[in-house]
């Protein structure tokens, strides 16, 4: 058994696993979360339009590292790389200044912070996606095949798109995220205009995407992160975040792009009184909520257009922070759940 920490770093939250891996006899180890933690700093504020790490977000985020060293050290997880990964994504990938941030995680964490790729974000998402249990794992296809799922890792800064079956087959990163998307058209709130401009975006980036991944071959639509969740949680009608509920649950698409809808044109009012939405999240829902809307909307076409319609969305609350966890496993042993 290896006690690790996994650090995820993003556009608008950073989050803190520490669990055990446990190698049970078999040739896969699982996970046995000890501590989740979850900021929203907003690392990325501005950084779209300024090319650099503002200093204050910059002073949240290392402030948050801080606390989770502290959480290391008193859960008694190693120094070094061996037992600690930081994954920071989009928002440092595309700053200037980031090597401050860089020394400032390596003092206080031992370990300096992995810029990584697009592709191995989307990688780590996928890999973490599959070490929850979720519905429908086994589908098949009319040739006796296993269906691939679509999992959608909607952040701050970047989407990405992964297509596979038991690991990934077809992979992308999109410059789009609830962060990017505000700052770019909707700062000013959802007006018409602003609407029709950042659909106009997040369609012109699918179009990309279809050149890579095959948005008419998925069985199943899974989707991670926090924008997802609230959307899900809006759909359920849910008075609080409820891990049990939202893990695994499963939507019509016409659902899903409903609460979407919703949310994308729901006042100031409105957001302040779901207890599921954090607040930190209430100035950007609407650009997420666009974001999920139109990719939904995508795949449901492509699907149907080859007679095989999506059926149901599912959400899961395992993502590329288990998937980053996973990935410490000692090389004797894959992980469960991860590519081997």
């Amino acid at each position: 058994m290896t006690r690790v920490a996994a650090i995820d770093c993003g556009t608008n939250t950073i989050r803190l696993l520490i669990a055990d891996l446990v190698q049970d006899g078999t040739d896969r180890a699982r996970l046995e979360p000890l501590l989740r933690r979850n900021e929203i700093v907003r690392l990325g504020q501005g950084v779209d339009r300024t090319g650099r790490l503002d200093p204050a977000a910059l002073e949240r985020t290392l402030a948050a590292v801080e606390g989770y060293a502290a959480d290391c050290a008193e859960l008694g997880v190693g120094p070094g790389r061996a037992a600690r990964r930081f994954v920071a994504t989009s928002a440092t990938r595309d700053a200037s200044n980031r090597e401050d941030f860089v020394v400032g995680v390596r003092r206080l964490l031992g370990v300096d912070p992995e810029v990584v790729s697009g592709d191995e974000e989307a990688r780590l998402s996928f890999s973490g996606s599959l070490s929850g249990s979720l519905p429908g794992a086994g589908e098949r296809s009319d040739g006796g095949g296993a269906r691939p799922r679509l999992v959608v890792d909607l952040g701050g800064g970047s989407t990405e798109l992964v297509l596979g079956v038991d690991e990934p087959s077809a992979a992308i990163s999109l410059d789009t995220g609830s962060v990017r998307i505000t700052e770019r058209f909707l700062a000013g709130g959802v007006t018409p205009e602003a609407e029709a401009a950042a659909r106009a975006e997040v369609r012109g980036l699918l179009d990309e995407a279809e050149r890579v991944v095959d948005l008419s071959a998925p069985g199943r639509l899974v989707g991670l992160a926090g924008t997802i969740t609230t959307v899900t949680a809006h759909a359920l009608d849910l008075q609080a975040f409820d891990p049990q509920a939202l893990n695994g649950a499963e939507l019509s698409p016409q659902a899903v792009l409903a609460s979407c809808e919703a949310i994308i044109h729901s006042t100031p009012e409105q957001r302040a009184s779901w207890g599921y939405l954090a607040p930190g999240r209430r100035d950007v829902i609407a650009a997420g909520a666009l974001v999920w809307s139109e990719v939904v909307t995508r795949v449901v076409e492509r699907t149907a257009a080859v007679g095989r319609p999506l059926a149901r969305v599912t959400t899961s609350l395992y993502d590329i922070l288990d998937g980053i966890a996973l990935s410490l496993v000692p090389e004797s042993g894959p992980a469960e759940g991860a590519p081997a």
